[in-house]
């Protein structure tokens, strides 16, 4: 009896220790628990205005001043090609001359029609004025005159156009005739082009067209050269394109040097203002949402989601339009794992982000 006292004993103690650190246990936790929630450190940046160009970075083409195909107004052949390719003409410079032998031939036959109408003309004017003739008979005869007088004239036209010349000064292209071909009106001899100065039309979004106008100066550069390159807009489109949304302007730039070429690419860099006390973030503080864009602002230890409004872009910030106002604390670093209200501790950065193009 004893023994199974003892064992009972034994067993109570046993179950009690059991019981005692159970409880011990749970109040441990109940501690951890109340110690607060986890805070997460994330990198931040106190908010600056800072001068900021606003520029928008778009793409044209360069065309010459003036480009035209040279033609012949007549047909005929080719009797003399008085141009070197790819060198420069005078305005007025005589390129080609078609054969106009027929012509003069026709000429010649005309002026002497025109020499005997003048003739009778003369000798009816004489006669009407004695009432030999009545003044109808005159009239036929001053009408005959004037006829082939215009006959005359037209053929010198006609021949003078068998002399193809340059409409302005420029540089004559290659030729597609030779010695002897037989051209008409739709026979291409050569492109003409004026390379002095160089024009590059582009367009841009119609929401910045009231903030371009004419005398605008814009830089841009080529694709085979980093060098920059000024140009001035100097015409607008008087409407917006209704299918693309866009107002097309053009701008003309010195090329006296012949360092550019017509039809090449143009990486244009237009200005549109300078904002004194713009507020720009980086580009990785933003988060996509369905309706814009939200970012996180530091207030009293925990992370508040505000809607911003955003505008222009450069290579690694955005400026901000509308929701954030100087001296606002952002965070820049961490945002994907935050929720509005999460507890945070913030490392502050530069509070200026880099502008760049």
């Amino acid at each position: 009896m004893k023994v199974k006292y003892i064992v009972y004993t034994l067993l109570a103690v046993g179950i009690g220790a059991l019981v005692i650190y159970r409880i011990n246990s749970n109040a441990e936790v109940g501690k951890s628990n109340n110690s607060g929630p986890n805070i997460a450190t994330v990198s931040g940046m106190v908010l600056k205005t800072q001068t900021f160009d606003d520029n928008i970075a778009i793409s044209g083409t360069l065309e010459a001043d003036e480009e035209i195909d040279i033609r012949s107004e007549v047909s005929g052949i080719i009797e003399s090609i008085n141009f070197k390719e790819g060198t420069k003409v005078a305005e007025g410079q005589i390129l080609v001359q078609v054969n106009d032998i027929e012509l003069r031939a026709q000429l010649s036959k005309a002026l002497t029609a025109k020499k005997l109408a003048s003739e009778n003309e003369r000798r009816a004017k004489l006669l009407l004025e004695k009432q030999a003739i009545s003044q109808e008979e005159y009239d036929i005869a001053s009408a005959d005159f004037q006829s082939a007088n215009a006959e005359a004239e037209l053929i010198d036209a006609q021949i003078s156009k068998t002399k193809v010349r340059a409409p302005f000064a420029g540089t004559i292209g290659l030729r597609t005739i030779s010695k002897g071909t037989y051209v008409t009106p739709s026979t291409v001899i050569a492109k003409l082009v004026n390379t002095d100065e160089l024009k590059i039309t582009f367009a841009i979004p119609e929401k910045y067209a009231s903030k371009v106008h004419v005398g605008t100066v814009l830089n841009f550069t080529t694709s085979d050269s980093k060098e920059e390159y000024e140009a001035n807009i100097y015409a607008i489109d008087p409407q917006v394109d209704i299918a693309t949304r866009t107002l097309r302007m053009r701008a003309i730039m010195d090329n006296h040097e012949n360092k550019l070429y017509p039809g090449a690419f143009a990486n244009i860099k237009l200005p549109l203002e300078t904002v004194n006390n713009a507020i720009l973030v980086p580009t990785e503080a933003l988060i996509p949402v369905q309706n814009g864009k939200r970012i996180f602002v530091a207030q009293n230890g925990v992370a508040k989601e505000i809607d911003v409004e955003i505008g222009s872009r450069t290579g690694s910030s955005v400026r901000v339009l509308s929701g954030l106002h100087e001296g606002d604390t952002i965070v820049t670093y961490g945002v994907m794992a935050l929720q509005n209200g999460t507890p945070i501790k913030v490392k502050l950065e530069d509070s200026k982000p880099a502008i760049t193009e």
